[in-house]
């Protein structure tokens, strides 16, 4: 398995893709958490968020500067953040058991606390659709212990993926039968939704109806050897990333092949493209935050 600094090439189109052609170390942003995840960069800010889940706060990484700042705490120990189609942060509270957006004056408005009138477990990760569908995975990592969370029981005795509908708000089951959902995705297309199921070393791939309901949910891909995955993402050419906890982050060919990864020296948790040209890989992983510039393309921002 020939290596370069940081990229190891499982299959050749990693090579022919450019995928191992951009920086040849990882560089250290932030060396100070309890345990990353949830990086989200904001272009017309040139700032990166992300939490640091047991310090209950979400962190601000400024790139024009390098400095960093608090942006909020407490933070309801979050975890996942993306934004909507009008710029909006949308935050999984995981000690809070919701998903929130962030309005322009900083008011905090809750979009989903509650499934069937019971409350949710611990919201992980989200992703918005162009029409302001909201997807969900909902795990109950926040609530089996006071780290991450608030040690509590499920009242729903079960671990889904679900869905806010963009007109009404009301809170839908989107797909069950995980062990423990995790990073959710939309296809550059928007044609599909990614789910990694992270204690079952899985990565599903659903149909999406014109109604916002799910079909399908085959593995598209599948740990081995003890790799479990947490967040994902697509780049411009379809194919998949995925931070890989112990094994750094994978790369997957459309076909659902692993032809490459990125050596990372801690846990990785999370990954999102962003920077100026969407071609700097941001990686949490466990007490840093990492990046790395690619000849690669993060899929477009909404």
């Amino acid at each position: 398995m020939p290596t370069n600094g940081p990229y190891e090439i499982l299959d050749d189109r990693f090579r022919t893709g450019r995928c191992a052609n951009g920086d040849s170390r990882l560089e250290v942003l932030y060396d100070g958490c309890r345990w990353a995840e949830g990086p989200l960069y904001l272009p017309a800010w040139r700032q990166l968020v992300w939490s640091d889940i047991p310090n209950d706060r979400i962190l601000r990484w400024d790139e024009a500067t390098g400095t960093v700042g608090v942006f909020r705490t407490p933070a309801g120990h979050s975890n996942g953040n993306t934004v909507d189609r009008q710029g909006r942060l949308v935050t999984c509270e995981q000690g809070n058991r919701r998903v929130t957006r962030t309005e322009p004056d900083g008011a905090v408005t809750v979009l989903a606390d509650r499934y069937d009138g019971k409350r949710l477990n611990s919201p992980n990760d989200s992703v918005v659709r162009s029409d302001g569908t909201i997807w969900f995975s909902d795990p109950d990592f926040g609530i089996t212990s006071d780290y991450e969370g608030h040690r509590a029981e499920s009242e729903i005795g079960a671990c889904n993926v679900y869905r806010i509908d963009p007109l009404s708000g009301d809170v839908h089951l989107a797909a069950d039968g995980f062990e423990g959902p995790n990073g959710v995705v939309l296809s550059p297309d928007e044609s599909r939704l990614y789910v990694s199921d992270s204690r079952a070393a899985r990565i599903h791939a659903y149909g999406i109806r014109e109604d916002g309901t799910l079909s399908g949910g085959e593995v598209f891909a599948e740990g081995r050897d003890g790799v479990h995955f947490d967040n994902i993402r697509f780049d411009d050419e379809g194919r998949l990333w995925a931070a890989a906890l112990d094994d750094g982050v994978h790369c997957y060919d459309p076909d659902g092949t692993l032809i490459g990864k990125l050596r990372v020296p801690e846990p990785v948790s999370n990954i999102a493209f962003g920077g100026p040209k969407n071609n700097r890989l941001f990686i949490t992983a466990t007490t840093s935050l990492y990046s790395l510039v690619m000849s690669v393309t993060g899929a477009p921002r909404l």
